[in-house]
């Protein structure tokens, strides 16, 4: 049950249900919900997110980032969601898995979650050794301001997610 203030689209008038019922008529999920109690934050948040995804990456790589970061936040509701978002990019199930455990067969993908994870827990101090074999495997200085960037949405999410206590509303994951 959520903590905080949720708008209900199809009942509730203002900012937010208008980009609910707007740009998001697509979208109407719980996090959605819950932020258009503040439409400003809500459209920065959407904006941000959308940014963020330069193409450096590619939408598989995107949700190597996402699926790592919610998995250090701890957030339920994010490793719900993208975990259905990296399954629509081609990632299995078991790859989500192995991802949130910090491995991969794919020597390339391995270093992305390397230097994703060190991020993460370096809170981006991560060593020359890294960064080199990050760009030594054909990432770009754009592809490592995305993950930093993706890293920070899924920090403003997943710590959202915990103070409202966001109804997880897609399949939920076991956790690892």
């Amino acid at each position: 049950m959520p903590r905080l203030k949720t708008i209900d689209p199809t009942t509730d008038t203002g900012a937010g249900a208008d980009l609910l019922n707007g740009p998001l008529k697509a979208k109407q999920i719980n996090i959605f919900k819950g932020l258009a109690a503040h439409a400003p934050v809500l459209q920065a948040f959407m904006g941000w997110a959308g940014g963020s995804k330069g193409g450096a990456l590619t939408p598989a790589e995107g949700e190597v980032v996402q699926l790592l970061s919610a998995e250090k936040m701890h957030c339920d509701y994010c490793l719900a969601a993208h975990t259905m978002i990296a399954q629509g990019t081609g990632l299995s199930e078991d790859d989500c898995v192995n991802i949130r455990k910090r491995q991969s067969d794919d020597p390339k993908m391995q270093v992305l979650i390397d230097f994703t994870a060190e991020t993460l827990d370096t809170y981006g101090n991560v060593s020359d050794e890294t960064l080199a074999e990050f760009m030594d495997a054909g990432f770009n200085t754009e592809a490592a301001i995305e993950v930093v960037a993706g890293i920070s949405v899924m920090t403003f999410t997943s710590l959202y997610n915990h103070i409202n206590d966001t109804t997880v509303d897609f399949p939920e994951v076991s956790a690892v």
